[in-house]
């Protein structure tokens, strides 16, 4: 049979890889609906491609499909989307917390979640999988991390685990001191040795900001606790992420650097599906190196431990003010290392009050933004 696929974010980095990945596997995956924020001129040339059912493009622009293909608009025509398009299969590549409602609907629609918006489990990780639950959605990560866990998980036993081992590739500035970073540039912090992403989740590998996020993710995902996670940085950016289990046993899973690979396996879960490749050459990896992260450099991790154990908005918190932090970095209006200061100030500030609903997230959000924006007023004087 073959399935229908929405992509949420499709005209992002990892948006354009699942179309690729699908584009080779027409015969098993239809692409029923794709939605972009402001890329109007690439989501036509997807939308001609692939002849969606529906697009969405969330700015108020006119965009070109085919005939017979629905034009959304806004952030409500994400959620519209989902209901519209009737997807089997979502694949959820919104980059922040832009992708939580239509993450919730694409939950509550029963369709299997392919989740690369890691953003959605740490604004709102409890509120994603009861809504999976209730509709019997199977929730499966994109994230080359969270990826390899969840195949290293295959067949083990929740009780057998020791604790999980996230990977980083310690992004642009590994090596560095706190002091060597003081005047980065933009170009420098978005040259990635590893992975080709998008400004926002690049310059977040760069101050390990990723890594943090996806620690509060790894623990919605694998309903562990803070404790049991622990990272280790790997340069090569071959083996995703280890397991280890309570009888000494470690099992890692081992790739190339590149999205296409889980987003691949999320697809065709339970399955495998062929990637059209030839075999790695396991004697060409070379050397595999691990190092403890420098978290006196890297500040950023500890936050994402820190989400983890407090629970409730301070994931909306956190991510709220590193938006914003990360958008004035980019923007020139704020330096590389203040980007922590800025996200710790919020933390602080706002503390970690319970998180029953959606109204009450998206309201915290809108409050940490207006917060970090006059923050960013006060450093820079």
């Amino acid at each position: 049979m073959t399935k229908r696929v929405l992509v949420l974010g499709s005209t992002g980095s990892v948006g354009q890889q699942a179309l690729d990945v699908l584009s080779g596997a027409r015969d098993s995956f239809r692409v029923v609906g794709l939605s972009a924020h402001s890329s109007a001129d690439l989501l036509a040339s997807q939308a001609a491609a692939h002849a969606p059912v529906a697009v969405c493009l969330v700015e108020e622009r006119p965009v070109s499909v085919p005939a017979g293909c629905q034009v959304l608009h806004g952030a409500d025509g994400l959620v519209e989307l989902v209901r519209r398009t009737e997807p089997d299969v979502v694949i959820g590549a919104i980059t922040g917390a832009a992708g939580l409602a239509s993450t919730l609907e694409s939950a509550r629609s029963g369709a299997h979640l392919a989740l690369a918006n890691k953003e959605s489990l740490v604004l709102a990780g409890d509120l994603v999988k009861a809504a999976c639950a209730r509709s019997g959605s199977e929730l499966l990560p994109v994230d080359s991390e969270h990826s390899a866990i969840a195949q290293c998980l295959a067949g083990a036993s929740h009780g057998g685990v020791r604790r999980l081992v996230l990977t980083a590739s310690g992004g642009p500035f590994r090596g560095r001191t706190r002091e060597d970073m003081a005047d980065v540039t933009i170009e420098q912090a978005l040259n990635h040795p590893s992975w080709e992403m998008g400004p926002r989740i690049t310059i977040d590998s760069a101050t390990l900001m990723n890594k943090a996020l996806e620690i509060v993710e790894a623990c919605h995902l694998f309903d562990v606790g803070a404790d049991s996670i622990e990272v280790v940085v790997h340069p090569q950016s071959v083996i995703h992420s280890m397991v280890e289990f309570v009888d000494g046993s470690i099992v890692a899973q081992l790739g190339p650097p590149d999205m296409r690979v889980p987003i691949r396996w999320a697809l065709a879960w339970p399955q495998r599906m062929e990637s059209g490749h030839p075999p790695v050459d396991v004697a060409s990896l070379g050397q595999l190196t691990f190092e403890e992260p420098d978290r006196e450099a890297f500040p950023c991790l500890d936050l994402g431990v820190r989400v983890a154990r407090e629970g409730g908005l301070s994931g909306c918190v956190l991510n709220a003010a590193n938006e914003i932090a990360v958008d004035a970095f980019l923007a020139g209006r704020l330096p590389f290392l203040a980007i922590p200061t800025v996200v710790t100030d919020a933390m602080d500030t706002f503390g970690h009050p319970s998180a029953p609903d959606l109204e009450t997230i998206l309201e915290m959000d809108g409050r940490v933004r207006r917060y970090a924006e006059e923050r960013l007023l006060a450093l820079a004087r």
